[in-house]
């Protein structure tokens, strides 16, 4: 399996701005061949807790038709940041998960950072797994990762792909890729991080979007900020300059 992350740049709060910029990220991982193609978390609107239940979407959303569409037609599993709607509750931190055969699905972020409590509702499945191309890929978000028993739970289930969107600082990302590694190797399965391009939400993301061998080693990562498809398969990995 080819599969990628895409280092993204979100328009604050801005659906439609976002879903156009998401189909060009689609299109380049088409034409490279990518078959599973991640986003950081909050692709669709930034991370924008306080504005987050102003654009909360469910996942069959007219506004995101053309995603699904794009999936369908590069056969491809394509994983998007976005904000959930919660009948009477808080939003959730999901991730909409369009298959490659055209369904939909869902999974909200199981564990929370400090303070988005206040803004959002957490999951109750700690995790979900999809098969693409014949690999167990399981989801997480952001803070999900920072849980052991989140990535150990992927594990059980059989997952041969842990793949991450999030939003990472500079500041924490030596630890947070380093944990991410250490999941590589302790599970042995693969991992995937897909990091905001730029700054979100008041956060001034790292950027260098990664990807781990079942083991641990690192098979390519973005250089940094900036919007960037990551891609990794059997053969190694390359960076394409999505500016």
């Amino acid at each position: 399996m080819r599969y990628a992350a895409a280092q993204s740049a979100s328009m604050p709060l801005d659906i439609a701005a976002n879903v156009v910029r998401h189909l060009a990220f689609i299109d380049a991982a088409g034409e490279a061949g990518v078959q599973l193609l991640v986003f950081p978390e909050l692709s669709l609107c930034g991370y924008e807790l306080a504005g987050m239940a102003a654009c909360a979407l469910k996942a069959d959303d007219d506004r995101l038709a053309p995603l699904r569409g794009r999936a369908l037609k590069a056969r491809m599993t394509v994983v998007v940041g976005a904000p959930l709607a919660n009948a009477g509750a808080l939003p959730g931190i999901g991730a909409i998960t369009f298959h490659a055969d055209g369904r939909t699905s869902v999974y909200r972020k199981h564990f929370l950072h400090a303070g988005e409590e206040r803004h959002v509702t957490a999951g109750s499945a700690i995790s979900q797994l999809h098969d693409v191309r014949g690999v167990k890929v399981a989801l997480a978000i952001c803070a999900d990762t920072g849980q052991q028993q989140h990535a150990h739970a992927a594990a059980v289930a059989g997952a041969g792909l842990y793949a991450a969107g999030s939003l990472i600082s500079a500041g924490g990302y030596d630890k947070d890729s380093g944990q991410l590694a250490g999941y590589a190797k302790l599970f042995g399965m693969g991992v995937l991080m897909a990091n905001h391009a730029h700054a979100s939400g008041g956060y001034e993301s790292a950027g260098r979007s990664a990807i781990w061998a079942s083991g641990g080693a690192l098979i390519i990562a973005a250089p940094g900020p900036g919007e960037m498809l990551v891609i990794a398969d059997d053969d190694g990995g390359n960076v394409i300059d999505m500016a």
